[in-house]
């Protein structure tokens, strides 16, 4: 017994000593990251397949984290342990072997991490899968069922996706971003990394409460911009109502509009240590959201296309932009809708000689794209383009025309076609044109054209500021933003502004129960038919 008793004594010691010497480290959490993020239209005819997520796996995920460099300071505060993360253009439907096999592949990757203390896990949050209303809370609790419910779990998201309760519940800290266009989509992320490792260092881990509030509004974000009111102080107002552990965040989401499914609306998320303290956060910005709808308007002004067009010729001022928003494809639609080209080639004003200069970008046109190669720049063509994919407004376009530059590469080949004053740019696939380099690298100077039309909503920053003047138009695609056009059947009624009289709802404060809570055996539901 002696012995056991002097052995054991020593052992203190040993460990005190240790402490005092700085030898003995505390362990560091073990944080996986996983996440699939997608913004998918129902009412486009596209359809999302896996090869779209470029699903990057495990070290190479730390690549979408400029906030986790070696001499970050965060990447030293845990063990991190990736899986898989994949990030798609926005489009069409997600198919649902492709859901199946990317988050099966998941679920491997982290059975193989086990045992974990918490997940990192960025998604977007509108992601429609065939057969499931609610993808990413089916997809966290099937992660649930692999790491159980003790494990910490911060979510991270976009404003314009959709929260569940169900999603809620499984996810222990979440945020999204605060403003629209996303400029602040890292620095969100970052948020919901050191908010994870606040909790965790603390020892406090999960937040007692959590408030949940729908806020029965759809609009488009090109009404809900933080780049002017009511928006700007809806989001705005958020760091002044945090404090501390009492109210650790807030957020808001928008949700989207272009996905038919009960889950699409507004909610407000408020968390922390103080019931009384998140309830008041959360109803504060319900009742401020709720408050202002009808003030929400266009981040620009809004129109129809002959009206846009008429707009644009008639300007001294260029480029005079046109969004063309109705097949936006980072929003979700085909981006191959050819009614806004067919439009514009009826125009004779664009077909006189020494008269406005039009770009539109962009249309897909692979063959078109081959034939341009083979001729090479001075070269005419002569074929079809778009309308593979979404031919309900019009069908595949005849251009004829000079081959000014060509683009030819592995992934997406382009060339540039002029017919008339248009330069149309044809791309082998759909293609965003965010960037001033997107149209210089073809030869073409954004700058001096007198109109530039764009498949797009709101601007995106660099488009924004080379703008001399711009109007959105009402044209037709999977992602219209004349809301009052599109065949709802599914999403829940009333809600504004679809049903604009409809009476004051409840935006009382709903407690979501903690993960720990979570009885998977029923709250899971398999909707997949």
């Amino acid at each position: 017994m002696k012995k056991i008793i002097i052995s054991f004594s020593i052992g203190l010691i040993l460990l005190a000593s240790g402490c005092k010497s700085g030898t003995v480290k505390k362990e560091l959490p073990r944080i996986a990251i996983a996440g699939l993020a997608i913004e998918s239209s129902t009412f486009s005819p596209a359809l999302t397949h896996e090869e779209a997520f470029n699903a990057r796996i495990e070290e190479d995920i730390f690549s979408y984290y400029p906030f986790m460099s070696p001499d970050s300071g965060i990447i030293d505060r845990a063990e991190w342990l990736p899986t898989l993360r994949g990030h798609a253009m926005p489009g069409g439907i997600v198919t649902w072997e492709a859901y199946e096999s990317l988050v099966t592949k998941t679920l491997n990757l982290l059975k193989e991490k086990l045992p974990l203390d918490a997940i990192f896990f960025d998604i977007h949050g509108a992601m429609s899968v065939q057969g499931l209303d609610d993808p990413e809370g089916d997809f966290l609790m099937r992660i649930r069922d692999v790491v159980g419910n003790d494990v910490v779990i911060s979510t991270s998201m976009d404003p314009h996706g959709s929260v569940t309760k169900r999603l809620a519940q499984n996810s222990d800290l979440i945020t999204c971003y605060r403003l629209s266009p996303h400029e602040d989509a890292i620095e969100t992320k970052k948020r919901a990394v050191t908010n994870l490792l606040n909790r965790l260092e603390s020892g406090k881990g999960k937040p007692a409460y959590k408030a949940w509030i729908r806020v029965p509004i759809l609009l488009p974000g090109e009404q809900t911009s933080t780049r002017i009111e009511p928006g700007k102080t809806l989001t705005g107002q958020i760091p002044s109502l945090l404090d501390g552990d009492k109210v650790i965040d807030a957020s808001v989401w928008l949700s989207y509009p272009w996905a038919d499914a009960p889950r699409n609306s507004g909610v407000v998320m408020a968390y922390g240590d103080d019931k009384e303290a998140v309830a008041q956060v959360a109803e504060t910005l319900a009742n401020y959201f709720w408050s202002v709808r009808s003030a929400f308007d266009f981040v620009a002004p809004t129109t129809y296309l002959d009206d846009a067009l008429a707009q644009a010729l008639a300007s001294d001022k260029k480029p005079f932009i046109i969004s063309d928003m109705g097949d936006n494809p980072t929003a979700g639609g085909a981006g191959d809708v050819t009614w806004t080209l067919h439009e514009l080639f009826k125009c004779p004003e664009l077909r006189t000689s020494g008269g406005k200069t039009l770009i539109y970008a962009s249309i897909p046109g692979p063959e078109l794209v081959k034939q341009a190669i083979e001729v090479g720049v001075g070269g005419k063509v002569d074929g079809l383009a778009g309308a593979e994919i979404d031919y309900r407004y019009a069908l595949p376009i005849r251009l004829q025309g000079e081959v000014t530059a060509i683009d030819e590469n592995s992934t997406n080949s382009k060339a540039v076609v002029k017919s008339g004053n248009i330069y149309t740019i044809v791309t082998e696939k759909r293609t965003a044109y965010h960037y001033e380099k997107n149209f210089t690298d073809l030869g073409l100077n954004p700058r001096e054209a007198d109109i530039l039309v764009v498949k797009i909503g709101y601007l995106v920053p660099e488009l924004y500021n080379i703008r001399a003047d711009w109007v959105m138009a009402l044209t037709p695609g999977g992602v219209d933003q004349d809301l009052a056009r599109l065949p709802y059947q599914r999403i829940q009624r009333p809600i504004y502004p679809l049903d604009p009289d409809m009476a004051d709802p409840d935006l009382s404060a709903v407690f979501i129960p903690s993960s720990d809570e979570t009885n998977r055996s029923t709250t899971l539901t398999q909707e997949h038919n």
